[in-house]
């Protein structure tokens, strides 16, 4: 069976697609590399260097590939940043979705498999549950959610099968801890490399859970051939406040020895506890989730140090108004 894997060059493209190769899957992989790197494709997979905003080339390849499934990760996740990249966030997570979701219809793809987000559920009530009426609060989370809703509108009209997966805090290695935008465990390990203070919005009373992303695996195989419109929620039962989180990235830094410290910035216009029930993929799917975050932050910490040294880069706001001050002074 052949798997198409778009952000092949991320986090869950880049270990997935490992797993579906050692079941001897045919993978193609897309990524233009904005959010991920070329060395952290797998080589025995067939890659494209392809922003999927570009229609006419996601279509040639589909065309030329005639993949069976589909797993699109590909997406810009950086809700906090997402008000003020408004374009960019639905260019990237909305448009780049329906080209996908054409070219799956046009080319007799049996199934996409999407990930969507914790975020579209918001404040909702905690721990979130796959029935509750999604209410996202921020553009990131009502592009995720916009897509949801079409893929099932495609399914009704074009007999798309489609599963949906709601991952949130998902850690491990191949993250891009150069992005200073997301993924706040891997921010914070980067600049403990830099020694440089680890940035925490507010006072650190955030409430969230972290997954090590090694536990996914089979659980998104699964759903090739089972599941159909089904929605699931995965990640980690224990939930941590960030400050908690912080002094585990401090305590392992210091076993590499780093004296990492914590600094208190302008708080953000953030959900201030987020975190889900996982029930329904432990029964269906069997995820079994034993994310040990102190073990799987080490190996991060083992891991990033032999990469090479990468710049961050800042994206271009589209509105000022309201920007934090810890951006603003980037500007």
């Amino acid at each position: 069976m052949k798997c198409l894997v778009t952000g092949i060059a991320g986090l869950l493209g880049a270990n997935f697609s490992r797993h579906l190769l050692e079941k001897k899957y045919k993978v193609i992989g897309i990524d233009n590399l904005s959010g991920g790197y070329k060395e952290f494709v797998p080589s025995s997979s067939t890659f494209y260097n392809v922003d999927i905003t570009q229609t006419s080339l996601v279509d040639q390849i589909f065309s030329k590939e005639k993949p069976d499934v589909v797993f699109h990760f590909a997406a810009y996740a950086a809700e906090g940043l997402s008000p003020f990249v408004r374009n960019y966030n639905y260019v990237n997570n909305v448009m780049a979705s329906v080209n996908i979701i054409n070219a799956a219809i046009n080319h007799e793809v049996k199934k996409i498999v999407y990930t969507s987000s914790m975020a579209v559920y918001g404040e909702g009530s905690p721990p979130f549950t796959e029935d509750q009426l999604p209410n996202p609060a921020d553009p990131y989370g009502i592009a995720k959610y916009a897509v949801e809703m079409d893929l099932k509108l495609a399914s009704e009209m074009f007999g798309l099968r489609y599963s949906i997966i709601r991952p949130h805090n998902v850690v491990g290695i191949y993250q891009n801890i150069w992005d200073k935008y997301r993924n706040v465990v891997g921010i914070w390990i980067r600049q403990a490399l830099s020694n440089k203070p680890l940035t925490i919005y507010g006072d650190g009373t955030q409430v969230r859970a972290f997954s090590d992303v090694q536990f996914y695996m089979d659980p998104f195989e699964k759903l090739i051939c089972e599941h159909d419109g089904e929605i699931f929620n995965i990640g980690a039962d224990k939930y941590y406040e960030l400050n908690d989180v912080a002094n585990i990235v401090i305590s392992v830094a210091k076993e590499f020895g780093i004296n990492a410290s914590k600094v208190y910035l302008e708080k953000r216009d953030e959900v201030h506890i987020a975190y889900c029930d996982h029930s329904k993929a432990r029964n269906l799917l069997e995820f079994q989730d034993e994310t040990n975050l102190e073990k799987t932050i080490r190996s991060m910490f083992e891991w990033a140090i032999k990469q090479p040294s990468r710049p961050t880069t800042l994206i271009k706001y589209e509105i000022q108004k309201n920007l934090y001050s810890f951006w603003k002074s980037e500007v």
